[in-house]
């Protein structure tokens, strides 16, 4: 167990104050929590700007149309413009996942992978969240700087509990199998009261320069390809799958993949109801229903909105839930953990759905590992890839 303790550095002392929160953020919306970390180092000041200070909003997030919520005026890039006022810095890193989230001209972003962390920058400024031509290698000098992508592979399970409360400021105790890493500090320049920045554009090797150009056209690709076609469409085609890397079938995934009881004491990490027995698959939390529930009750009792919820359990539309029904209330994972390569398909007729609930890997994920077209019935006999690479198409 590494004990980071803050050395007085304000940037280092941010890190360890919302990091937690960065990765709660992460699992339930699939912002990486580098960005999440980067972004509020960048637009907050690490914490210590107006907009930060007195409307707990650390990403400088404008009113827009649709907030109903606090405001406060603020010079920007115009004067007296309208920011968004929280309650709690928590909600502003809630909003900051939504925003990205549930705004088209993100939508594409969420095609990176979450340790991808310098297509997203690039994304990020590609459609629009700032107007600074260096956005993105500042948000990368943080996140390289401070290590911050090590949080990118981190679950809560990382975290002690009380740490988990987010926003105490206590340090934070954190897992680390490779004994540590250390963050090399930063020197910011701070003018004025504004929260802007001014810092060197960070130098970059030739080799960091050509990757940081190709991120910038994966994300260009992808933007316009979000712009384009529907994102929630997919092709078919069969996977190849090497013979050289036949995954290991083990004996009984079913047993395996038996649900374990969460610790509630970890609960309070989600912001779970204590009041019912929630259990674990593949890593994911879930419940059990029980007669009369529906997916909209479940989801506000976890503080989840519906679309959430039915996203988790991948599912378009609500459907009747019948008692003992497995309900997620997290996203699923994009694979099985090791010991659970692939699953042969049995006598009794089940959906591709059924499978993806059974073990706790997204649906979307599994289509793409094997190459199914995108009506694909499995049939007895099928082999199903429960981890590995995406097919190619």
């Amino acid at each position: 167990m590494l004990l980071l303790i803050s050395g007085g550095n304000p940037i280092e002392t941010y890190i360890e104050k919302w990091a937690p929160v960065a990765v709660e953020e992460m699992y339930r919306s699939g912002v990486p929590a580098s960005i999440t970390l980067a972004q509020g180092i960048l637009e907050s000041r690490y914490g210590l700007s107006e907009l930060a200070s007195k409307g707990n909003n650390h990403f400088g997030i404008k009113c827009h149309k649709d907030w109903k919520g606090r405001t406060m005026a603020y010079d920007d890039d115009a004067k007296g413009e309208c920011f968004r006022v929280y309650d709690s810095a928590q909600e502003s890193f809630r909003d900051h996942s939504d925003f990205l989230r549930y705004r088209d001209r993100y939508k594409f972003l969420f095609e990176f992978d979450t340790k991808d962390y310098k297509s997203w920058a690039y994304g990020l400024k590609k459609a629009g969240y700032a107007t600074d031509p260096n956005y993105p290698a500042k948000l990368i000098k943080y996140i390289e700087d401070y290590g911050l992508s090590r949080y990118d592979s981190m679950t809560l399970d990382d975290f002690e509990s009380e740490d988990l409360n987010s926003g105490d400021g206590k340090s934070l105790n954190i897992k680390d199998s490779k004994g540590g890493s250390k963050a090399s500090g930063e020197s910011v320049s701070r003018k004025g009261d504004s929260g802007s920045q001014h810092q060197k554009k960070p130098k970059m090797s030739r080799k960091e320069r050509r990757q940081a150009k190709a991120a910038e056209k994966a994300a260009e690709k992808a933007a316009k390809k979000a712009e384009s076609e529907d994102a929630g469409s997919e092709a078919g085609g069969k996977a190849a799958v090497s013979k050289d890397e036949e995954p290991h079938i083990p004996d009984s995934p079913l047993s395996l993949e038996a649900p374990k009881k969460v610790d509630k004491s970890t609960l309070e990490e989600f912001r779970f109801s204590l009041s019912r027995e929630v259990y674990s698959r593949n890593g994911v939390p879930f419940v059990l229903s029980v007669e009369g529930e529906t997916y909209e009750s479940i989801a506000m009792s976890y503080n989840l909105f519906l679309k959430e919820i039915l996203r988790f359990n991948d599912l378009k539309a609500p459907e009747k839930l019948l008692p003992g029904t497995v309900v997620y209330i997290q996203a699923k994972k994009n694979q099985c953990r090791k010991g659970l390569d692939k699953y042969i398909v049995g006598e009794e007729e089940e959906s591709l759905r059924d499978i993806c609930q059974r073990f706790g890997v997204k649906m979307s994920s599994i289509v793409k590992m094997n190459g199914f077209d995108a009506g694909y019935v499995p049939g007895e006999g099928d082999t199903i890839l429960l981890r590995g690479k995406v097919s190619a198409k």
